[in-house]
């Protein structure tokens, strides 16, 4: 068998990944009309439990106006959070 069937594989880890904490839309119908949502807010309240930077994705409806800051946002969760007039900032 040759030396190289032989030795184990390894696999490849990138250094320079950014680690993401999901939030979904609908997860932030919990908060009253008009709060300025922040990741510390969402690490208070117990919605993000992990460090890391947020990332809102576009899974269910939000019914309520929010303005939401967070490290990155899916286009559907713009749009949705747009739609109920809210605004979206981008840290």
């Amino acid at each position: 068998m040759p030396l190289a069937r032989r030795m184990p594989k390894r696999g490849f880890t990138n250094i320079f990944r950014k680690e993401f904490v999901e939030v979904n839309v609908g997860r932030l119908n919990s908060f009253e009309d008009g709060t300025v949502v922040t990741p510390e807010l969402l690490r208070k309240s117990g919605v993000v439990g992990k460090r890391g930077a947020v990332k809102v994705l576009g899974s269910g409806e939000l019914k309520k106006a929010l303005t939401v800051r967070a490290q990155s946002f899916s286009k559907g969760a713009a749009q949705k959070i747009e739609a109920a007039g809210g605004k979206v900032e981008v840290i």
